[in-house]
């Protein structure tokens, strides 16, 4: 990783900068493929599954069989960590449902908000070199929470037309059971248009390519709702002379591993940290399988060496990262300064990965600096709230005179009229 020292602030900004995600390109063949799920339903969405997951199916739906066979092929080990994870995340959730509270706002008018689940979503999940099935329970155990009355699962196919057993295993334990095997934009179509075969739905969650991207905003500007706009996954880094160099060049590669296109990003007060971080991170990177990935994600990466923990915390907030891990000694002290990131990991033990799977929060975040103004996936992601008032005679004398005089002022004669009457009554 590159490393710079002490820059000035101006220049900051144009540190924090990530590289320009220009889906123009894609449009083309994203609007192509939607239009021909959308106006050729199934049909359409059998024929990319062959042209692009090389998969010949029948059947788009994953049959009681398949999820039977799946049981039978994953380990008793995942099984458990599957368990344990759904029930660590739950817990979290769960922690999150609203109560609606009742508020007299003044004599004889009471407000109140209801939340109520949204009735059909769909979850999108990648099935590629590294099947997502921890994003499924991400997103199936919120929904499950809130009470979705339709839940639909888009997953692609390997080339015998087989959905990977651990994502099937883990849709079982999150209580989903409507599972289709399509992938990339076609599942994207078919959840947003739907099809003789697939349901169409509210809204649509889950990660997935640029492709993928590309079609989730595309259809969300007339069709359908998304969970959040998204880029390459990242993570920011907070160090000192106190932090654990190996810790960090394993948190930095355990992001740097998901893509070529991921960002990692490390904030130091210390030279000499920042220097064991890089001789950690050639180490650690020749033992991993997905090196080449790694390594290109850590070529478009920087270490930014800064001149204390203020400073840091200030240049991670303007850089907004999905995750941020705060590996300081005053870890607690700048957790109270974060304002803006996805997820916060605090202290050495508290890696990425825990979030990732089994610690309970969620890790469906905003990235590309979208934590500015975007929050992660949580239980209200699949809810939507309803406002309530009811007025009593002494309501209309309490605020009516201030709603005819608002409504007059505003040049909306019937809305002022409508409490006229009220008060004549």
């Amino acid at each position: 990783m590159r490393i710079i020292k002490y820059p000035q602030k101006d220049v900051w900004e144009e540190l924090t900068k990530r590289p320009h995600l220009d889906l123009s390109t894609l449009t083309k063949t994203v609007q192509k493929i939607l239009y021909d799920v959308k106006t050729r339903g199934d049909e359409a969405i059998k024929e990319y599954e062959e042209q692009f997951d090389h998969a010949n199916l029948d059947s788009l739906l994953v049959t009681e069989n398949e999820f039977e066979e799946a049981e039978k092929v994953i380990s008793d080990d995942l099984r458990l960590s599957l368990i344990q994870a759904h029930h660590n995340i739950s817990t979290f959730h769960r922690a999150q449902l609203f109560e609606g509270k009742k508020i007299e706002t003044a004599p004889g008018v009471v407000c109140w908000q209801k939340s109520l689940p949204i009735e059909k979503v769909g979850l999108y999940i990648p099935g590629g070199s590294a099947p997502l099935f921890s994003s499924l329970l991400m997103l199936a155990t919120p929904a499950r929470i809130a009470g979705c009355r339709e839940i639909i699962l888009c997953t692609p196919p390997n080339k015998d037309g087989k959905i990977h057993p651990a994502i099937l295993s883990a849709a079982k334990i999150a209580g989903v059971r409507k599972i289709f095997k399509i992938g990339g934009v076609q599942a994207i179509g078919a959840m947003a248009y739907g099809t003789s075969t697939v349901p169409q739905v509210y809204k649509i969650f889950g990660p997935g390519n640029q492709y993928v991207m590309a079609a989730k905003q595309q259809v969300s500007l007339h069709d359908v709702a998304i969970d959040m706009p998204a880029g390459p996954s990242e993570v920011c880094v907070l160090a000192d002379e106190f932090s654990n160099p190996t810790f960090i060049a394993a948190d930095l590669l355990s992001q740097a591993e998901h893509g070529p296109d991921s960002q990692v990003f490390l904030i130091s007060t210390s030279d000499l940290l920042a220097d064991n971080v890089n001789h950690e991170l050639l180490s650690q990177l020749e033992k991993l399988p997905r090196k080449e990935i790694a390594q290109k994600a850590l070529d478009n990466s920087k270490t930014v060496v800064v001149k204390n923990t203020s400073e840091a915390i200030e240049l991670a907030n303007l850089y907004a990262p999905e995750h941020l891990i705060i590996a300081t000694a005053d870890y607690n002290d700048l957790a109270d300064k974060v304002i803006n990131a996805g997820s916060v990991f605090l202290g050495q033990y508290a890696c990425e990965s825990a979030g990732d799977y089994a610690s309970g929060t969620n890790h469906t975040l905003p990235t590309h600096g979208y934590a500015t103004t975007y929050n992660g996936v949580n239980l209200d992601s699949f809810c939507k709230k309803i406002t309530f008032q009811h007025l009593t005679d002494k309501g209309i004398e309490s605020i009516g005179k201030t709603v005819v005089c608002m409504a007059e002022n505003e040049q909306l004669e019937a809305h002022a009229n409508a409490m006229r009457l009220r008060m004549k009554h």
